[in-house]
């Protein structure tokens, strides 16, 4: 049944604003949305590219700084506990020993305890303690036996110090349970704190069990000073409080987004300002060395806070006259950009679009009214000539047909500035103020001003990666001295084997752990192969022990300190100075056995995994000669610094200034920007000590939150933005709208030089789609009218043959 007029009159009007839905006024819609919203990101964003007089890269860089000194208080407490346990189960595995020579040989191997203590645990006697008295009193024997019995624990002082107490048990058949107590204090083991800052390690209720960095009472001299030390203490009991509550939070819910590099809760505080100082503090909790799994330091509850005295300097505050600018200017160029696509492309589009739907309706009395130019000029004049053959004028092919010239044979305009140039000059013209922003407006290479803070964090922090390098190193080499204590002359090679093994599995700095006789027969061995030279064979048999991994000879240094029955000459060295990975390696004397060593080989992935520290950039560890030997990144095992600056700031370091060489940080500027680097040698003793290497790290300004980098970073972004808006919205017009279009008009030009077969489908509904559609309506009526014409130009001769018919 068909439609009534009102239905179809219904329709055509929801097809018709159905049209409007898409076509030309989305995009222009869309862009001129995206450049208000652009202008007023622009005009308040930038105010606020500075607005803190503290710059944001201080306040992480103390977070990083916190973050150290968690890490190190973490390894230190669990090496502690694996120590003795290590040391406790090494003498379970022997012949008894006396109390005294217990706690003398953990003496005289380890140097990280204040006390030491065996105590019988049936009768609670003392049987012989070593340095500070224990607070044996503290721990209940009777609860020894129950589930966490021998966890370590933190015992208060009466002085108000507070000792953090491990526990193991020794024990002999035929003989009373000891119980073996080591007692340490809650200091930072090798940070590096320079001047002006102060740590402290609180609990979870803020309460400060250890600090260092603020001055005793006893220690200062004037009236000015003690205000000083006072603020300080306040200040820092004040970070306590703040920080022991957020260590409670969840780490995914208390870190920044996209803040990565610490599994743990940590972060930054602001405090007072005190005489143009503000203080600011890091703080970080304990937390184990993978997401969600636990060690012995971490269930202890333990946070660290580390806090600092930053000059404001006022006048870094960032003016918004520029953003105000700039966003002016984006106003200008996008009202002009608009009001072009506007006034060129899509009312020309519309009043076709209107037109073409006067000419279906059969309203032919007035001309169509073309645009000048482009793709609209063309289907307007081609509307016109059609309009005119409904008239009853001649199209150029019927006119070739018949023999006539047609009526509407004037040749089509073909403007050359049609509608993809037109969207071209709003592309420049938004270009002209993207560019300046991306490319050249506010580079912050020539002006950036790095903080002090940054360059002494980075200073302090290589000095304390160093020496966290360093004391690992050292704790490995007290770990063969151990081990070669408890191996005597009569110790079996299955025994030793034994030994080795439950070493190895408790420390993984080692990729091989063996006992080597004088003449280089390896008696024991557990883990990989060793690289060690001039060893003719080991135990089984086998040949080829003697080379390093990658093929490669040893220094001649090991063959030197072979004539007087040493493996090599130094503690610890470098057995290779070439391949793809350098082979460093321990050794201790066994007593008892001339000439035969336990020799350990540390992994190179322990030892970069070290390394591994948010906020200071490329980390290197370099020989005495500047060969790298490990990194936190990609690296050539012995290949040189990637600059020769680096090198000399290495070298420079490395000499001695008093005492003792010295950490150093300097700020480099050059055509490749702006970069901060620090180094620092091992100093402080132990077996590392003869190394001589260093730790140098490096990093571009341009990665720190400084306020010229942060304003350098916003302009960028403002220009991507800009860029990104343009292309999005002037490629979706191209794609909708400026091609069919321009099919559009090849189509409507050729109907109008008479091609009435080429039947013309609309592509999409919406203007461009409504003119094709108005076309396609044409040229069926076209196609009537001629056939109305021919059938009207033989009717006449027809007649005149039927008239005689008719009379006879």
């Amino acid at each position: 049944m068909a439609a009534s007029p009102a239905k179809r009159r219904h329709k055509v009007r929801r097809r018709a604003d159905m049209s409007l839905l898409g076509g030309i006024r989305p995009p222009i819609a869309v862009l001129s949305a995206l450049l208000l919203s652009l202008a007023g990101i622009t005009a308040l964003g930038f105010g606020r590219a500075s607005e803190d007089s503290v710059p944001k890269a201080v306040m992480t860089s103390q977070a990083h700084f916190a973050e150290d000194g968690a890490v190190a208080m973490r390894a230190s407490i669990d090496e502690s506990a694996a120590d003795l346990a290590r040391t406790a189960g090494l003498f379970n595995a022997g012949d008894p020993a006396q109390p005294d020579a217990v706690v003398d040989k953990i003496g005289s191997v380890y140097q990280k305890w204040v006390g030491t203590a065996v105590v019988e645990i049936s009768s609670g006697r003392m049987l012989a303690a070593r340095g500070e008295n224990v607070p044996v009193a503290a721990i209940d024997t009777s609860k020894l036996s129950e589930e966490d019995g021998l966890s370590p624990r933190m015992v208060r002082l009466a002085n108000g110090e507070t000792r953090l107490l491990s526990l193991q048990v020794l024990s002999w058949k035929g003989q009373h349970q000891q119980l073996l107590i080591a007692s340490s204090s809650l200091r930072f083991p090798g940070i590096s704190l320079g001047k002006f800052r102060s740590i402290a390690v609180i609990d979870s209720t803020g309460r400060i069990l250890s600090s260092d960095g603020i001055p005793e009472s006893e220690q200062v001299l004037t009236e000015d000073e003690r205000t000083g030390v006072a603020r300080s203490e306040k200040q820092l009991k004040a970070f306590a409080k703040v920080a022991a509550k957020r260590a409670k939070e969840h780490p995914l819910k208390a870190n920044e987004p996209g803040q990565g590099g610490y599994t743990g809760v940590s972060g930054s505080l602001r405090g007072d300002l005190f005489e143009g100082d503000r203080a600011i503090a890091g703080y970080a909790a304990l937390t184990g060395p993978e997401p969600g799994k636990g060690t012995v330091a971490t269930s202890l509850g333990l946070t660290v806070v580390a806090m600092v005295d930053v000059a404001e300097d006022p006048t870094r505050v960032t003016d918004p006259l520029f953003g105000l600018l700039a966003a002016g200017a984006l106003l200008l160029i996008g009202a002009l950009a608009v009001g072009v696509l506007l006034g060129t492309v899509q009312r020309p589009l519309l009043r076709l679009f209107l037109e073409s739907r006067r000419l279906t309706r059969g309203d032919l009395t007035r001309p169509v009214l073309a645009p000048r130019f482009g793709e609209a000029a063309r289907i307007g004049d081609a509307l016109e000539r059609l309009r005119r053959q409904l008239l009853g004028e001649r199209s150029e092919a019927d006119g070739a047909a018949d023999g006539t010239s047609g009526g509407s044979a004037a040749r089509p305009r073909r403007g050359r500035f049609g509608a993809r140039a037109l969207l071209a000059v709003c592309g420049i013209l938004l270009l002209v103020w993207s560019a300046p922003m991306l490319l050249l407006l506010n580079r912050a290479d020539a002006t950036a001003v790095v903080p002090e803070q940054i360059t002494n964090d980075q200073r302090e922090r290589t000095d304390t990666l160093s020496d966290r390098v360093r004391r690992s190193l050292n704790e490995g080499h007290a770990d063969l001295l151990s081990v070669a204590g408890l191996l005597g002359e009569r110790t079996s090679p299955e025994d030793m084997t034994k030994v080795l093994e439950r070493t190895r599995t408790d420390h993984s700095r080692y990729r091989s752990l063996y006992v080597r006789d004088a003449d280089g027969t390896i008696v024991a061995r557990s883990g990989e192969s060793p690289r060690l030279p001039d060893n003719p064979k080991d135990e089984s048999g086998s040949e080829g022990a003697g080379k390093n991994g990658d093929g490669e000879g040893s220094k001649d240094g090991a063959k030197d300190a072979a004539a007087d029955g040493r493996p090599f000459a130094d503690p610890i060295t470098v057995l290779n100075d070439s391949g793809t990975e350098p082979v460093i390696a321990s050794y201790a004397e066994l007593p008892g056995r001339d000439g035969s060593s336990v020799i350990g080989e540390f992994r190179i992935d322990f030892i970069n995994s070290l390394l591994k520290r948010p906020g200071l950039g490329e980390i290197r560890v370099v020989d005495a000669e500047r060969r790298v030997l490990g990194g936190n990144s990609g690296y050539l095992a012995f290949e040189d610094l990637p600059s020769a600056r680096l090198t000399e700031l290495v070298a420079g370091t490395s000499q001695k200034t008093g005492v003792s060489a010295r950490a150093g940080a300097v700020v480099y500027r050059d055509g490749g920007g702006v970069q901060v680097a620090g180094a620092a040698p091992f100093v402080g003793g132990g077996a590392a000590s003869s190394l001589n290497w260093s730790v140098v790290s490096w990093q571009p300004a341009a990665g720190l939150a400084i306020p010229e980098y942060s304003l350098q970073n916003r302009t960028v972004l403002a220009g991507l933005l800009g860029i990104t808006a343009a292309a999005a919205c002037l490629g979706w017009l191209h794609i909708i709208v400026v091609r069919p279009l321009r099919e559009v008009a090849k189509q409507a030009e050729s109907l109008a030089g008479g091609d009435r077969r080429t039947v013309l489908y609309p592509r999409h509904h919406d203007e461009v789609g409504a003119i094709a559609r108005s076309l396609e309506l044409l040229r069926q009526q076209v196609l009537e009218q001629r056939k109305r014409d021919s059938a009207g130009a033989t009717a006449p001769a027809a007649a005149p043959a039927q008239a005689p018919a008719g009379r006879n």
